[in-house]
């Protein structure tokens, strides 16, 4: 199983760990456009302060991070299960892991960065701010960016098992699977039902999504669940307890969609 993560745009500081080493990042494959986007970061924000902030997105607040990324190079690092925060990743509770199931995350959870494209959580990355969103001069816009060099790498990262897509939409455009590498792809909504004036309504609400989301993968690595495949998936979290509702693909080539159905955290 592969699962597919959004990074968190709030990140936990790395002040004393060792520098970044890019060689030592698992998916080498993706190191020449890794050493391209840095670049362009790390030019980016050494010069005008402002115009850094602008293209970046960032509030006044968060100049700061300005100046935290033109020294990206020479900043401490810790491992990227670490430096990444915020409600899927309390969720999904990392450090509390029991020791085979950490195990299972550090070979499985793929997180997609507008940075570094896509790292595991036991790669050591500094703490940076740079969506995927994100135009840089001379590189364009990330996700597009990052299509050529992730369609070359991430087919045989997916190995030959399910490929459990939770990403964000902003981080979808990276990589899209296609093939019959798609068609053991599930991705994954969560929605909040409600009842109102007698009649259910649906809806996306972040702070659900990212929680179940977070939840949902701690609950199949604690299990030591590994799907073949969608409907594999289905049937297991239907067993862990989850409200599951899923469609199969209408033709070949497709991905499943699945959607998880709740109305509390």
């Amino acid at each position: 199983m592969l699962v597919l993560l959004p990074p968190s745009e709030g990140k936990a500081p790395a002040e004393s760990g060792s520098p970044l080493e890019p060689g030592a990042l698992s998916l080498p494959g993706l190191g020449e456009a890794r050493a391209a986007v840095l670049d362009a970061l790390v030019s980016l924000c050494s010069g005008d302060a402002g115009k850094a902030t602008e293209v970046l997105g960032l509030s006044d607040g968060l100049r700061g991070e300005v100046a935290k990324n033109a020294g990206l190079r020479e900043a401490g690092t810790r491992p990227a299960g670490e430096i990444y925060t915020g409600v899927l990743y309390d969720a999904l509770g990392l450090a509390t892991l029991p020791a085979a199931a950490r195990r299972r995350a550090e070979r499985s959870l793929l997180v997609f960065s507008g940075l570094w494209g896509a790292v595991r959580i036991d790669d050591r990355i500094p703490s940076y701010r740079c969506s995927m969103g994100v135009k840089l001069p001379g590189l364009g816009a990330l996700g597009a960016f990052w299509r050529g060099p992730m369609s070359e790498v991430l087919p045989e990262a997916a190995g030959d098992g399910l490929v459990l897509d939770l990403r964000s939409a902003a981080y979808a455009t990276a990589w899209k699977p296609k093939g019959e590498v798609a068609e053991r792809t599930a991705t994954v909504r969560v929605l909040q039902s409600k009842i109102v004036n007698g009649v259910e309504k649906r809806s996306v609400v972040s702070h659900f999504n990212k929680a179940t989301k977070g939840r949902l993968v701690r609950d199949l690595l604690v299990a030591g669940v590994d799907p073949g495949g969608p409907e594999a998936l289905v049937d297991a979290l239907r067993k862990l307890g989850y409200t599951v509702e899923a469609a199969a693909p209408g033709r070949p080539g497709r991905g499943w969609a699945v959607d998880v159905v709740v109305t509390e955290l």
